[in-house]
């Protein structure tokens, strides 16, 4: 190694360390606990057992329900709910006033500095039998629901909706205003209407900006805990126990450790699966 290129190593040295330490560290210490049969509780020592916690995760109705559901969870919140609604948010705000924009900004970006669990509470109360949803219904004269127990997986997916489209509003917005006036002002000259513009200018133009978008908000999306917690603990029964919460049970309420690390690590696993897939989509020129 070179003087020249230790002198340009040197300076991140103490990110690496830390990277090392706190990251890398902690995750290959959890890959090795899912090889073993590490209990909280009964046990003197851990032994170790293979692809046994793997092949019992596969075999467990319980986990390919969760997969199911997280799937479910971040398709309808993340893929579909967010993304949509955060463009067509950033495109209204557009056009228009300011005072539109800065109290439509000011109430969407409320709901996402807003703690996981105070927005779990308030989401909680808001489909409760007795609660705001319900009381809106009764005024229409519309039957009402127990929609935290007639559909929960939904119920946490539009919380999760709510409380996260202004990452993805933020996004859009910047990325709208870097598209040219111009090319737009061009197409609508030459008879293109909003829909035609939107599929063949404003999209291909903000490609990128779409799959980072998409790839952070899937990544948050995978983890949330708190939200759901708050709001059915993934009940009623396991109808809304996603990935997260399934782990949680493994480990902490059911004392299986290393069950529930490995349960932990195929998260982590699918979390890549979609890294991966958003950044080859990222590297496709259009």
């Amino acid at each position: 190694m070179t003087r020249r290129t230790l002198a340009r190593a040197l300076p991140l040295t103490p990110a690496v360390v830390l990277l090392l330490l706190f990251l890398a560290g902690p995750i290959a210490y959890c890959a090795y606990i899912a090889f073993t049969d590490l209990q909280l509780t009964g046990q003197a020592e851990s032994s170790f057992v293979g692809l046994e916690n793997f092949r019992t995760a596969f075999g467990d109705e319980g986990f390919r329900n969760a997969v199911w559901l997280t799937l479910v969870f971040t398709v309808v919140s993340s893929l579909v709910g967010q993304n949509t609604l955060g463009l067509a948010l950033a495109s209204l705000m557009q056009r228009a006033s300011k005072p539109v924009r800065t109290l439509t900004g000011g109430i969407v970006i409320t709901a996402w500095v807003l703690p996981e669990v105070v927005a779990g509470f308030l989401l909680y109360a808001f489909f409760r039998r007795e609660g705001t949803l319900n009381a809106v219904l009764d005024a229409l004269h519309l039957p009402r629901q127990n929609w935290l127990f007639t559909l929960p997986i939904l119920a946490v997916s539009f919380a999760n909706v709510w409380r996260g489209t202004a990452f993805s509003m933020l996004v859009y917005s910047a990325a709208l205003q870097e598209i040219p006036r111009e090319v737009t002002e061009a197409a609508q000259v030459d008879g293109a209407g909003g829909w035609r513009r939107l599929w063949h200018i404003t999209l291909p133009m903000i490609r990128r900006s779409i799959g980072t978008n998409l790839m952070l908000n899937t990544l948050q999306t995978l983890s949330v805990f708190g939200l759901i917690w708050v709001m059915t603990r993934g009940g009623p029964g396991d109808r809304s126990q996603t990935l997260p919460l399934f782990m949680y049970e493994q480990a902490f309420q059911n004392s299986m450790i290393g069950y529930g690390t490995a349960v932990a690590l195929l998260l982590l696993l699918v979390g890549a699966l979609f890294s991966v897939l958003y950044l080859r989509l990222l590297r496709t020129e259009v």
